[in-house]
């Protein structure tokens, strides 16, 4: 599963894009629209789990959002920003039943503040799992035992198979259940800014630091801490974090205090985390430090007793607008698609059929999957790979490099014109095809 999604709705095309940056930047998914109307839409199309919409805007104002809102989802958090400091507006908008209200004009970082406290109340329509498959009962059997210890928790499993679904429902099972439950997906967040993110930092850390700002560690205390596709940290960042998980307390940035926590750390991966360690891109002592309870969840193909429910739970979600059905033959055929998205293509298909369906019921020619990559990829053209003199001039372009810093990384990938990810995944290539790397690697 992925970050929360905010939808953005404000009729200022500028100040729309400025904020859907800030949300972006706090690794949120964003989703955006120019005012009530096509905000609705919007939500007819997407699962949202947390609006920011202006009050004034034409053909359908903030006001009006908030009121068919508020009768669609009636705890989907929805917060106000009113212009001009206007106290009658934000009074207003707390009584129709605004979860909070901003007043023009505001620092990006109270916004992300006041967002980040929303999103542990996040219900999303697949937060209780679903488990009819014998084999998904088996994995959630197994996430209740553990959730009763304080274990560290490794979930594997394709894209889209339902990780974090799984994650809450160990969290959920706990003694943590009434803290807080903070996801962070490391795929999500650039990576310069991703150790600020994690480990919170103080004014004037960084350039644009201009407050204070608590990380995920300190906002998960006393709760659990999701860490989504784990593998995307940085190998110099995983050294900082397994230092974390060792001591139990967290420093930000620029700060001087340690701060104690008391937290689960669940962490979750779509690749083989021993292929990794082996590759030398993730860190074999944090690897048993996150593999304390490993679950890996199945694929949708092999859980097929699941398919139907989690038909009737999109329909229930994407067609509450209308009373829908689906036949039989349609249930058929979903069945039996091999589904390589998982629950997510799954999701899509439904929401396809929901607009497609001209009836009261779904039919089997309202269900149409998604296009298959590898199908894809196999008809395009393929082009024609680095021969042996290219690769063997890249590989000493980049040995050179580094020895004329001594080894380190950092000066070699402004020489080189390459990130620090780029850099780490051709050396690692290389280790892989038996060349010796440079000797006092920084």
């Amino acid at each position: 599963m992925n970050a929360p999604q905010v939808l953005i709705v404000e009729d200022d095309a500028a100040l729309r894009g400025a904020l859907c940056q800030t949300m972006e930047f706090g690794g949120y998914q964003v989703l955006n629209a120019r005012n009530g109307k096509d905000a609705l839409a919007v939500m007819d199309r997407e699962s949202v789990d947390i609006v920011i919409s202006d009050v004034q805007m034409d053909e359908m104002d903030g006001t009006e959002l908030l009121q068919v809102v508020r009768r669609r989802e009636p705890g989907l958090p929805f917060v106000m920003m009113t212009a001009h400091g206007s106290v009658q507006h934000a009074v207003q908008a707390m009584r129709d039943g605004a979860t909070d209200y901003l007043q023009k004009p505001f620092e990006a970082n109270v916004l992300l503040d006041m967002v980040s406290r929303m999103e542990n109340h996040v219900v999303t329509p697949a937060s209780e799992m679903i488990a009819e498959d014998a084999a998904t009962q088996h994995v959630l059997d197994l996430a209740q035992r553990v959730a009763l210890t304080n274990a560290s928790v490794l979930i594997s499993g394709e894209s889209g198979t339902g990780k974090e679904v799984l994650a809450r429902a160990v969290h959920e099972s706990s003694e943590r259940s009434e803290g807080p439950f903070v996801a962070l997906n490391c795929a999500a967040i650039p990576e310069n800014m991703l150790e600020a993110i994690l480990f919170g930092y103080e004014k004037g850390a960084f350039t644009g630091a201009h407050k204070a700002r608590p990380g995920k560690f300190e906002q998960a205390n006393g709760g659990t801490l999701l860490l989504d596709e784990i593998t995307e940290m940085p190998i110099e960042l995983q050294a900082k974090l397994l230092r974390v998980l060792q001591e139990r307390e967290v420093e930000r940035l620029g700060g001087a205090e340690l701060i104690d926590l008391d937290i689960r750390v669940i962490a979750t991966t779509n690749r083989q985390l021993t292929d990794e360690v082996a590759a030398g891109r993730f860190r074999q002592d944090l690897f048993y430090r996150l593999n304390v309870f490993p679950l890996q969840l199945p694929p949708l193909r092999a859980r097929r007793d699941d398919i139907e429910p989690l038909v009737q739970r999109f329909l229930n979600h994407h067609g509450r607008a209308r009373d829908l059905t689906v036949a039989p033959a349609a249930i058929d055929k979903l069945v039996e698609h091999h589904w390589p998205g998982n629950i997510r293509e799954l999701d899509n298909c439904i929401q396809r059929a929901v607009i497609l369906a001209d009836s009261g019921e779904v039919s089997p020619r309202d269900i149409v999957f998604d296009a298959v990559p590898e199908a894809a990829e196999s008809e395009a053209p393929v082009a024609p790979a680095l021969d042996g003199d290219l690769k063997a001039r890249e590989r000493e372009l980049i040995f050179s490099a580094l020895s004329a810093v001594r080894g380190s990384r950092k000066k070699a990938c402004e020489r080189l014109g390459i990130s620090e990810r780029t850099l780490r995944y051709k050396l690692a290539r290389f280790r892989d095809e038996g060349f010796a790397l440079p000797e006092g690697l920084a």
